[in-house]
């Protein structure tokens, strides 16, 4: 768990970081620095309304515990999870290459505007979208405990990683272009998705909501048993220890969604997940013949610029 708080955070907090950095860097760049105190103050309303989200999560949660349904919320924030970390993965990964033109824009007409109260809000919006996402996300892996997610040193670790990389990337000190940054935290971050999908079906299958073909297909407790419970009872009924430990099995099954007895079906659902991301990818990478001629025509126009240049 603490593996996927550490991820969770530093993605939600640095994406926050970064649009928050680039609007003050912005603000000092065009002489308006004393503009900078309304973003920050939106952005700090964001985290207390953010902590307000989580109490009320809770709240919300243990009403669910006592009607004893939580099994079905737990299900189901699972699921919505896979696919909102699914989404945020594609939305960073398309729209950081022109995220600070975007957010230049709009702070170029809140200034020429004098729209103080617009600053406040769209600061406000960047950071309490993050906090919404990672308490939704911290409800998933902690199976509805959040207050547990942030006991532990994976999110304060996603915290300080995530500050200093922004301080290093507003400093000039690092030179890794965000596209390229979020594609390979973006990997870890559909990983833990794929996991928490298998997970919610294998839920399913235990309270019987959903049946199974084949409930399992094979059985690797012999070489990494899940959990430390499985690892002891094969040691009774066996005689024999497990190759792996049962911790490393938490770790994987946290992480990748592994399980050492899978049914068919979270087989299926997960080979399908990355088939349908590699489909997603490859199709997004493939330019259409229409914007293939327009990069090619953009190329022409600027060779013949530079060549006119040249001539004079």
């Amino acid at each position: 768990m603490e593996i996927q708080a550490l991820l969770i955070m530093f993605r939600e907090v640095l994406e926050a970081l970064l649009i928050i950095g680039i609007i003050t860097t912005y603000m000092k760049r065009m002489g308006q620095r004393q503009y900078n105190k309304f973003v920050w103050l939106g952005a700090g309303l964001a985290v207390v309304a953010s902590i307000g989200v989580a109490m009320l999560f809770q709240v919300v949660f243990t009403g669910f515990a006592a009607m004893g349904s939580e099994m079905y919320l737990k299900i189901a924030i699972m699921l919505i999870s896979s696919v909102l970390l699914t989404q945020m993965v594609f939305w960073m990964a398309e729209h950081s290459r022109d995220i600070k033109g975007k957010t230049e824009g709009k702070m170029t007409k809140y200034i020429t505007t004098g729209n103080i109260i617009g600053m406040v809000i769209h600061s406000f919006l960047v950071v309490l979208r993050e906090g919404i996402e990672t308490v939704f996300f911290f409800a998933a892996i902690t199976g509805g405990d959040i207050g547990k997610g942030f006991e532990g040193w994976g999110a304060i670790t996603g915290v300080l990683i995530a500050a200093v990389v922004s301080y290093l990337f507003f400093k000039g000190t690092m030179r890794i272009p965000l596209k390229s940054f979020f594609k390979v935290t973006g990997i870890f971050i559909v990983l833990i998705a794929g996991g928490l999908l298998v997970q919610g079906i294998s839920m399913m299958q235990d309270i019987r909501m959903i049946g199974s073909v084949m409930p399992h297909v094979y059985d690797l407790t012999w070489f990494l048993p899940e959990h430390p419970i499985d690892y002891a009872h094969y040691v009774r009924d066996n005689g024999v220890a497990p190759l792996l430990s049962g911790d490393i099995g938490i770790f994987f099954k946290a992480l990748f969604g592994y399980s050492s007895m899978p049914s068919i079906e979270e087989i299926v659902a997960y080979i399908g997940y990355f088939a349908v991301i590699y489909l997603l990818v490859t199709t997004k990478k493939a330019p259409s013949k229409a914007e293939s001629a327009k990069e090619e025509k953009s190329a022409m126009f600027k060779a013949n610029k530079m060549n006119e240049t040249a001539v004079k």
